[in-house]
């Protein structure tokens, strides 16, 4: 058994199968965790219903989409959705889904806010409260649930239907990795500045009740005596798998877990024990999934889009398709390789052999993809889009749409993705920047900035110095040097090393190990603030006789460390952007006296997300072409920088709106065909972000112009050209004199049943929503003539036939009024003569006999006599010289 020095206090490594155990008085002090607030829900269900509801929940999957702030549950036999429900104050926000088939606990990245889903009414029914940012995980096992906040180093067991903590937590190092569970039920947890792994046995709960449940009695009555009667999580054991201070990363196996050393580029798989070491040819930093299915683990190179199967002590590679930056660890599933890749959304299928079966295209809207194996599926998320895949032992893919319309919702709007970076040109690292050395007793202290990865990610920092080398992760820039001899002078140096090669030395201040040394801080707090700085303040330390000149400050998220500066007062402002936006950190302060000798670290301040104001959206802005001095503006999500937006504003042309749901909006009230400057900008919790700024024009107002128009006898064609103005609606009209308006096709319409021989008056009329433009003109009809007939029968044996058509009361009337012959009569017609027509009616029958056909008709038409307008017999009149009854194109009086 070893033990290590935990700021001034000795943790015990053991082995398994033993609780956890501290010296006697060493109880390892770090800051508590974050008070845990149960808020119970009003309406909650029995487990008695819970259990009807889980029984059909198999081979399904719940499925989290930041649009519209709701899971869905997938059918994984189907791959439909059969349920949609929304959880509240979550649209827009990134949320952890941790789930198996009785629990669904959901962390609101944004919020730290942590609820759990009883899965028979739907609704949250109970919530607690964590650091919001990343650096808090939820792990579930069967009937455990743990929270583990990796910066304080602090593993919390719930009960996962209540969320009330159980027993007391276990405390570890700051900076702690990992926090999954094995097949076994033991939650495996990262001690990176230990080099350990170790396995957390959950206390025993017995079944959890869900609130509200009566019927059941095997739970005690309250909550205190829920968590007292059922123990303490213990450790089941501590493997000692890499140095100190190495880049370590967790995978889940079938049974027991594997390590990969980030550092030392080594493979290790544990299960109560190690059981294999394998060292791999890798080019780069590695990465794992943090669930793996079968014999076959993939460690995935992504910057080199590379990966390296290891099954036992047999290692084969294979390269993956593409070039983009974004490929994730590689996720082993059915005996091939699924390979998610964030820039394009498809997730590449390979054999062991390296042979590109099948890529699954999912839409991600930029998002990160997520895949997790369960149920004997594998389901594929994007949750920034409605789109999932399911895919079944046989690799057969279903889509799933999360939006169906039969449950709810529908269609999210189109995204522009963003554009694929250039990847930079490559090379060794540069020198690491303000390396510093300070003297402890017998030991000292080794800090440094990061270099330059020169286009490929650095893998680990190399420190001489001593006579040794030492070794930490690309993230781990502090070093604690031991089992040096006081007195001597030592000078360090460290240089960075990625895939191209080693990179320059950068020689560190020479120190001179003492014991004469201050005492560290007694205490660190840390404070956010709104312009994206951390404050961190401290009370002076002990100097122990000597004189305390300055102060360092690390700090620490998941397993990192990075020095941020220095202070010769008690405080210090960690500049912006120093630190990741929306990541949990904490820090430590070591006391520096005026001999360059500096004290142990302090206990690590609580715990603090940086944030500032957002980024600047991608604004697009169009014209709105159904609406009158409207336009369209949509934009993409900036990003948030720590703190969740809430709310967009967009200004136009002197209109403001603020928009709190959605990336799309209109601003109307603009001026006609006006180009107007769109401005738009996000708000969080520390103020307004920059504006993403474009332009958009409104419609114009219509014109009308190359006015001419045509006639036949009884209608008139207008044809003109309408300008729209952009306007997608429009509505034309002719209105002729005396008539009704008439609506049709813009560029032509005919105006019917008009008079021959008649002038009119016309208007054209084009409208849009930006108003109305006419255009006035004047076209005659045609003229329609016809000849007034009555012959003499001089054949005839009769003498009266010889000459009737000339006798005054016979024939080729004109009168005012056809109801009856000679009727207001005001002359005759001469026989042959043409006259004008303009249209026709009934009266009284006339029957021309043998003077004109036998036309035998009651029809009378008006025509031009004497300077005026009569009405003369069809039976007399021949239209258009016909001697049959018709009135051609005459319409009717």
């Amino acid at each position: 058994m070893s033990s290590t020095l935990v700021n001034g206090n000795r943790w015990s490594r053991i082995g398994f199968g033993n609780r956890a155990r501290w010296s006697k008085g060493s109880l390892v002090t770090v800051a508590t965790i974050v008070a845990l607030v149960v808020v119970l829900a009003a309406t909650l269900f029995g487990l008695g219903a819970a259990n009807h509801a889980v029984a059909s929940f198999d081979a399904s999957s719940w499925l989290f989409s930041k649009q519209k702030g709701e899971v869905a549950r997938v059918n994984g036999v189907t791959g439909k959705v059969d349920t949609r429900t929304e959880i509240s104050d979550s649209k827009g926000h990134t949320m952890q889904v941790t789930q198996n088939d009785r629990f669904v606990i959901l962390r609101d990245l944004a919020t730290g806010k942590v609820s759990v889903l009883d899965l028979s009414s739907l609704q949250i029914s109970a919530s607690t409260q964590t650091t919001p940012g990343l650096g808090v995980t939820v792990a579930l096992h069967e009937e455990a649930a743990f929270v583990i906040d990796a910066v304080q180093g602090v593993v919390r067991q719930l009960n996962p239907a209540t969320l009330v903590p159980a027993g007391q937590p276990l405390n570890f190092p700051p900076g702690i990795s990992g926090g999954l569970f094995d097949s076994k039920g033991r939650l495996w947890i990262l001690v990176a500045s230990e080099g350990t792994a170790v396995a957390v046995k959950p206390a025993s709960l017995g079944r959890p009740v869900l609130a509200g449940d009566e019927k059941s009695t095997d739970q005690p009555a309250n909550a205190a005596d829920d968590a007292s009667a059922s123990g303490n999580p213990t450790i089941d054991g501590t493997v000692a798998v890499a140095d100190p201070s190495h880049e370590l990363v967790l995978s889940v196996l079938d049974t027991g877990v594997a390590v990969l050393d980030k550092t030392t580029m080594t493979l290790i798989t544990v299960n109560d024990k190690i059981e294999h070491t394998v060292a791999l040819p890798l080019s780069g930093p590695g990465d794992l999934p943090a669930r793996t299915v079968g014999r076959d683990i993939p460690v995935t190179v992504v910057d080199d889009r590379h990966v390296y199967i290891v099954n036992g002590d047999t290692v084969t590679d294979f390269a993956v398709p593409g070039d983009s930056p974004n490929l994730q660890p590689c996720t082993a599933w059915s005996g091939r390789f699924y390979c998610p890749d964030d820039t394009t959304g498809a997730v590449y299928v390979l054999t062991t052999a390296g042979q590109l079966v099948n890529t699954i295209t999912v839409p991600n809207n930029g998002v990160a993809l997520e895949l997790e194996a369960r149920e004997g599926r594998l389901f594929i998320n994007a949750p920034g889009t409605a789109n999932a895949r399911v895919v079944d032992d046989e690799h057969e893919v279903k889509t799933v749409n999360k939006y169906v319309n039969d449950v709810l919702g529908g269609d999210p709007p189109p995204v522009i993705p963003p554009p694929t970076p250039p990847k930079p040109p490559v090379g060794p690292p540069s020198a690491p920047t303000g390396v510093k050395a300070t003297a402890g007793n017998a030991q000292a202290r080794l800090t440094w900035r990061a270099a330059a990865a020169n286009g490929f990610p650095i893998i680990k920092y190399v420190i001489e110095g001593d006579g040794k080398t030492h070794e930490t992760g690309a993230n781990q820039r502090a070093l604690d040097i031991t089992e040096l001899t006081n007195g001597q002078k030592y000078t360090f140096t460290v240089y960075a090393v990625n895939a191209k090669g080693n990179g320059p030395k950068r020689a560190s201040n020479p120190v001179v190990p003492t014991n004469a040394v201050p005492r560290p801080p007694a205490s660190v707090t840390a404070a956010a603030k709104p312009n994206g700085t951390v404050a961190v303040s401290w009370p002076a330390a002990d100097g122990q006789g000597g004189k305390v000149v300055r102060y360092d400050i690390t700090a620490i998220a998941a397993g990192q460390q990075d020095p941020v500066g220095s202070s010769t007062s008690t405080g210090f402002t960690v500049p912006a952007s120093t630190l990741a936006y929306g990541t949990q950190y904490g820090f430590i302060v070591t006391a520096v006296n005026d001999s360059g000798a500096s004290s142990d670290p302090s206990t690590v301040s609580n715990t603090v997300v940086p944030y500032t104001a957002p980024g600047k959206p991608a604004v697009t802005a169009s014209t709105a072409t159904d609406k009158q001095g409207t336009i369209a503006v949509n934009w993409t999500a900036p990003a948030t920088n720590g703190r969740p937006i809430t709310k967009y504003v967009v200004t136009a042309g002197g209109v403001t709106k603020d928009v709190s749901s959605g990336r799309s909006t209109s601003v109307s009230g603009l001026a006609d065909g006006a180009t107007i400057t769109v401005k738009v900008h996000a708000v969080n919790e520390a103020g307004a972000g920059a504006d993403g700024t474009t332009t958009a024009k409104t419609i114009e107002e219509p014109t009308v112009s190359g006015v001419s128009a045509t006639a036949t006898a009884t209608a008139l064609t207008v044809k003109f050209t309408a300008g729209l103005g952009g306007a997608s609606t429009s509505t034309c009209s002719v209105t002729v004199s005396g008539k009704s308006a008439v609506t049709g096709t813009c560029g032509s319409i005919t105006v019917s049943g008009l008079t021959p021989s008649t002038s009119y008056p016309y208007t054209v009329k084009v409208s849009t929503p930006a108003g109305s433009a006419t255009a006035a003109g004047t076209q005659s009809t045609k003229s329609v003539t016809g000849v007034a007939f009555c012959q003499n029968n001089t054949a005839s044996s009769d003498p009266a036939q010889h000459a009737w058509c000339d006798d005054p009361d016979n024939a080729l009337e004109v009168q005012s009024n056809p109801a009856a012959l000679h009727s207001g009569q005001v002359g005759r017609t001469t026989h042959k003569s043409t006259y004008t027509a303009y249209c026709y009616t009934t009266g009284i029958n006339v029957r021309a006999y043998v003077y004109n056909n036998y036309k035998d008709t009651n029809i009378w038409v008006k025509i031009s006599f004497a300077g005026g307008q009569y009405y003369t017999p069809l039976a007399w009149f021949n239209v258009g010289g016909n001697n049959t009854v018709t009135t051609g194109a005459l319409p009717r009086c």
